[in-house]
């Protein structure tokens, strides 16, 4: 799957970006519903405002937030970034907002907590004639631009390698799995739903499914427990985990309740934590998803919205998806890649996202996989 080094690809080209966006300075019209941005310049900077959901998921801290201020920093040498997490909390997320927008910031990221409350941070900022940039999850109102990755085709990739994973145990025929779904309130996780529906329906019996609040890994081991009190533990096959963090509640219920074989589990967004169980045999897969190709986008649509530009897409190519109110909004949409045991180096490891030193700590210097890799 050519998309696997989009990271690596993107930061190849991620200077050209910049110098194009720098010659161009300010444009004369924006893209988008409103009137927002268009009037500020690369050459004397402008404030860019980036709202994050919370610290519930290793990669925002980790890596979004560091991919976009290099990428910012990269196109408008003279501009700053102000940002706040939220911690999960909608009215938080909406205070930090109104601060910014205050504070006079020329253009938004947005990752919100609630896509459906963030429409009033859309509302107040296009009042302002400040664009918004939705990071990840489609906020409603009617941003200018999204970029996120193709959320149907993440739960189709985690399902398939899940039916993979029971037929290579000659159990997909009779198997009973377990769905464990993401934020009732996110968006992705419906779409994440879907694309896992159209793979596993008519292929295994769904004994139980779940959708989990603020993608909690210690609700999902509470949904995991509940499902081996129902169905037994010797009847469950397989597991469907919408994420990692997730994943690892999962884990932990089934370990507690004396698994001897671990049926396969899936997840998504390659924490290390998630590579490690893994290779420990406790997890059979995550869905990768190259944050830095997604955090470079989203600093170079908020460039491009700033300053009038319109933003192409790049070698990503532009799309439209249509937020939860039918308004069409101009996104890019990258691939996610499915990552095993058997293709951790040539994902994760290959493109900087974990050194195997990084993965291979002493709990797991034992294992197969580290054992090759250190050469022990």
């Amino acid at each position: 799957m050519k998309k696997r080094s989009g990271s690596v690809r993107r930061a190849a080209v991620g200077a050209a970006a910049a110098l194009a966006l720098l010659a161009t300075g300010c444009g004369a019209t924006t893209t988008g519903d409103s009137d927002a941005g268009g009037d500020n310049s690369t050459e004397e900077g402008f404030e860019v405002g980036l709202l994050l959901p919370g610290t519930n998921l290793a990669r925002y801290e980790t890596f979004d937030k560091p991919y976009i201020e290099e990428t910012l920093a990269e196109l408008c040498e003279k501009c700053e970034l102000s940002y706040q997490n939220a911690d999960q909390e909608t009215d938080k997320q909406q205070a930090q907002a109104e601060a910014m927008l205050t504070d006079g910031v020329d253009v938004l990221i947005l990752n919100a907590v609630d896509s459906e409350a963030a429409a009033k941070i859309v509302k107040e900022a296009q009042s302002q004639g400040v664009p918004v940039v939705a990071h990840d999850r489609l906020a409603e109102g009617g941003v200018d631009y999204y970029v996120s990755f193709d959320n149907v085709r993440v739960g189709e990739v985690q399902a398939q390698a899940l039916l993979e994973a029971l037929e290579k145990e000659k159990a997909a025929d009779d198997a009973e799995i377990v769905m464990i779904h993401g934020s009732p309130t996110d968006p992705n996780a419906d779409q994440f739903k879907t694309g896992a529906h159209q793979v596993l329906e008519g292929q295994v019996d769904i004994g139980a499914e779940y959708d989990t609040p603020d993608w909690s890994g210690d609700e999902a081991q509470t949904e995991m427990e509940q499902a081996i009190t129902s169905l037994g533990l010797e009847n469950i096959s397989g597991v469907y985990s919408a994420n990692d963090g997730m994943a690892a509640g999962v884990v932990a219920a089934l370990k507690s309740a004396g698994v001897d074989e671990m049926p396969p589990v899936t997840g998504q967004d390659a924490e290390i934590a998630a590579i490690q169980r893994i290779i420990a045999d406790e997890q059979y897969m995550t869905v990768y998803k190259a944050l830095q190709p997604e955090g470079q986008v989203a600093a170079e649509m908020a460039v491009a919205a700033a300053t009038g530009e319109e933003y192409d897409g790049g070698e990503d190519g532009i799309t439209e998806v249509e937020d939860a109110n039918g308004e069409k909004v101009k996104s890019v949409l990258l691939e996610p890649i499915p990552v095993t045991e058997e293709n951790i180096e040539d994902t994760v490891i290959s493109d900087g996202f974990y050194t195997i030193e990084e993965i291979c700590t002493d709990d797991y210097a034992d294992t197969d996989f580290c054992k090759e890799a250190l050469g022990g």
